[in-house]
Order: structure tokens, then C-alpha cells, then sequence
């Protein structure tokens, strides 16, 4: 058991879902370059593709959470050596969540304009959110699906195919973003915006396609769905609910911070758009070794192996803050080149320089956080989660925000605010999770 945190084994775990978890703020990233680069209202089209995406992450983070959920549940099986226990419930939770996806679309595809307009998006770029999500919005189902999926073979300690699949994703999103958006000559008309928005779906379609391939062929975890619901379900639904409050705090930190940067005009929410999906790049990168926090502590706690678990946090704590730093630095190194990929408006990328330093100073912050959020979700511990990120919300960013607002402060006032908000998230964590395992450990 001690070999499940050697660096060796913690690489094997981390490396491959880093490499998953940067394909998710890709599939952004890559429509963000593209659409900015378009020849047609670029800025329009920039600051379109980051309200709404800021939108779609809102929806799939609230309902993404069955990975973290089914991921800490199966990978406590695992340490318990109970597997066959939970066989079952993989396939009923993606049953529930797929079916979930289905009335989100319902609810949302015909108040798309008035949804938009909550983010302050108006004329052009409110025309724009609404062709782009009516065409987004269909890949919803087909990327929750993938990300349960994922959460089963995370908890089987495997990291290896999710990352294939990822890679698949990436790759077919963006050959298929270079083709639709910019059409090719005599062939294929520009579709621009809604070029990008075809593009995402198809891809989502083809990683729920690999997904399911990968999920029947290589686990001994069936898709078929049986009934009665497995004995965890009621555990399961309740880490869910848990986790829905923490992403609805997490998600309305978002939303104000996307539409303050509208309100300041469309150079400073494409500015915003630029900062923001690469402040999500460093926190996918980072995710490697939370995702490694979250199955090992599953699995260690599954064991009953306190000693483990703070040796592992040790462990997770060096090598996120030496990532953080990592990206940091080559953030610092390519400051000027990062921006002129993404636009080539003087006005959006003087608002995205003012700001960006901010960014790439939060990272080593960022790397705890997040390794401890994924530690205290492998060991199920939602609710902690939930109270930690409502506090971190409401009595640190906003009242941080509302304040460097009021000074007019602009976007200065969103990142400092969201750095504070990241402190507020990680220590917490750090300091309840050696009080419970240390005292723990003391105690055997």
C-alpha cells in the first residue's frame, strides 16, 4: 500500500490526467484563438464565445459533479477490495445525469436571449451568445455522459484512458474549429461563430462515443442499467446535492466576475474572455495532481490508512506548488505571445496585459486549493467542500469585488478579488484536513 504514494505511482496517476484535464479549457481556448482571429466583428464574436462558455461551464460543473461523486465512491471500494459491491452504480448515476442534461436544454434553449442578457450581453454580441449556445447547448448530454465515465475510471485508479479520449477530443475539435470556422476555399463557406459552436458538439459526440467504447472493453463496469438502485445511490445523490450548492457559489463568482468585465465595455470582456481560459489552462494543469489527491485519498481512506493519507498530502503539496510556479514562470516567459494568439486589438490587449500578471501570480495558490479540494473529494467529504466555497464566495470575493469596484478598478477588481477568493478556498482545507488525519494517525 505504501507504493500508492510513491512518486512513481502518484506520476502515473497525475501526469495522464493533467494531460485529460487540459483538454476541457482547450476545447475553450481553441475557440477563443479562432473566433479572434476571425475577419468579421472578431471582438464581438470574442466576447460571445466567453459569456457564453462562462455559461455552459456553469451548467457542466453544477452537473459534472457525478465524476468527483462516482470517483470518490468506486475508488473506496477499490481500497476496501469490495468492487462488485458498486458495479452497478456507475451506469445509474450517468442514467440520471444524461437524463438531467436533457431538461437543462429544454428549460434553457428558448430563453437563451433573455439568459444572455443577465450577463449584460447586448446588440451584436447578444445576437452572437444566442446562435452560438442554440447550436452548443446540444453537446451538453454528450460531455456530462463523458465526464461520469471518467469519474468510474478514476475511481479504478485509472487516468490512462480518459486521457486517450481526451486527446481524441482535442484534436477533432481543433481540425474541425480550423475547417468550420474558416471554411475552406471552394469547398466549405465560413461559418465563423456557429462554425466553432459545430465544432465543439462534434467533438463532445465523438468523446462520449470513445467513452462508452473504452468504458464496456477495458472495466469490468457495465453500461446496461439494472434496478433497484444499488445501496450507494442515496450516498451518492447526497454528495451531488453537496456538491451542486459548492458549484452554485463557484459558478456565481463566475458569473459576476464575467459580468462586471461586460459592463466595462466589449475590449474589457474580450480581455477578460483571454485571462480567464488561461487562468482555467494552469488550473486543468494543476488538476493532474488534484486528481491524483482525490483517487489516492479515496483509496487510502477506503484502507483505513491515516499515515498514508498525510504523507500523500506532503507529498502533493510540494509538487503542486513546484507546478504552480512551473506555470507560472512560462506564463512570465511568453507574456506578450499568449496575447497576441488570442487578439490583435490594441484595446483588448492592453486590458488583458494590465491584468494578467495577476493570473500567473495566483498559480502556486491555486495548486493547494485545488489538491486539497480533490483530496476531501475522494474522501467524500462534500459538505465541508460546500460550506468552505459558500464562505469563500459571499464573505471574501464579493464584498472584495463590490469594494474594488466602487474604486473603479475595473479588472483589477475581478482578478484581485478572485485571488483573495482562491486563499479563502484553500486554507481551510489544509488546515481541517491534517487536524482530522493527523490526530487520526496519532491516535493508532
Amino acid at each position: 500500500m505504501k507504493s500508492a504514494i510513491s512518486l512513481k505511482n502518484i506520476n502515473r496517476i497525475a501526469i495522464p490526467a493533467l494531460i485529460a484535464g487540459v483538454s476541457e479549457p482547450i476545447l475553450s481556448i481553441t475557440d477563443t484563438a479562432i473566433v479572434g482571429n476571425i475577419n468579421v466583428n472578431a471582438t464581438e464574436s470574442l466576447a460571445a464565445v466567453g459569456i457564453v462558455g462562462a455559461f455552459i461551464s456553469m451548467l457542466i460543473w453544477v452537473l459534472g459533479q457525478t465524476r468527483s461523486a462516482i470517483s470518490s465512491i468506486v475508488s473506496q471500494y477499490v481500497g476496501s477490495d469490495r468492487l462488485d459491491d458498486i458495479k452497478s452504480l456507475p451506469a445509474q448515476a450517468i442514467f440520471i445525469i444524461t437524463l438531467l442534461s436533457v431538461l437543462i436544454i429544454l428549460g434553457t434553449y428558448p430563453f437563451a436571449q433573455f439568459i444572455f442578457k443577465l450577463y449584460n450581453a447586448s446588440d451584436l454580441i447578444l445576437e452572437y451568445c444566442v446562435a452560438y449556445y442554440k447550436i452548443r447547448v446540444f453537446g451538453f448530454p454528450f460531455t456530462l455522459f463523458t465526464i461520469a465515465v471518467f469519474g468510474a475510471f478514476r475511481g479504478l485508479q485509472n487516468t490512462f484512458y480518459p486521457m486517450i479520449i481526451a486527446i481524441i477530443g482535442a484534436t477533432a475539435n481543433i481540425v474541425l474549429d480550423i475547417i468550420l470556422v474558416y471554411g475552406i476555399n471552394g469547398y466549405i463557406t465560413p461559418m465563423n461563430i456557429e462554425g466553432a459552436a459545430y465544432a465543439s458538439v462534434a467533438a463532445q459526440f465523438l468523446m462520449a462515443l470513445c467513452s462508452a467504447y473504452f468504458l464496456l472493453t477495458k472495466t469490468i463496469i457495465p453500461l446496461k442499467i439494472t434496478f433497484p438502485f444499488n445501496k450507494e445511490i442515496n450516498r451518492f445523490l447526497l454528495m451531488i446535492a453537496n456538491l451542486f450548492m459548492r458549484t452554485l457559489a463557484l459558478n456565481f463568482t463566475l458569473y459576476f466576475a464575467n459580468a462586471y468585465a461586460t459592463s466595462y465595455g466589449k475590449e474589457y470582456i474580450a480581455a477578460y474572455t483571454i485571462a480567464i481560459n488561461l487562468w482555467f489552462l494552469g488550473a486543468f494543469m494543476i488538476d493532474g495532481y488534484a486528481s491524483a489527491g482525490n483517487i489516492l485519498s479515496g483509496k487510502l481512506f477506503g484502507a483505513n490508512r491515516p499515515d498514508l493519507l498525510i504523507a500523500l498530502s506532503n507529498k502533493l503539496i510540494k509538487y503542486g506548488i513546484l507546478v504552480g510556479v512551473a506555470i507560472a514562470g512560462v506564463g512570465a516567459l511568453l507574456y506578450y505571445p499568449l496575447g497576441n494568439l488570442f487578439s490583435n486589438d490594441p484595446a483588448v490587449l492592453k486590458a488583458f496585459y494590465d491584468v494578467f500578471w495577476i493570473v500567473l501570480l495566483m498559480q502556486p495558490i491555486c495548486a493547494l486549493a485545488f489538491i486539497f479540494d480533490g483530496m476531501f473529494k475522494g474522501l467524500g467529504r462534500m459538505k465541508y467542500l460546500r460550506n468552505v466555497l459558500l464562505g469563500a464566495t459571499f464573505l471574501v470575493f464579493l464584498p472584495v469585488l463590490l469594494y474594488l469596484d466602487y474604486l473603479e478598478y475595473q479588472l483589477y477588481a475581478i482578478f484581485i478579488a478572485m485571488t483573495l477568493w482562491m486563499v479563502a478556498r484553500g486554507l481551510p482545507l489544509i488546515i481541517k484536513f491534517r487536524k482530522l488525519f493527523l490526530q487520526s494517525h496519532q491516535n493508532d
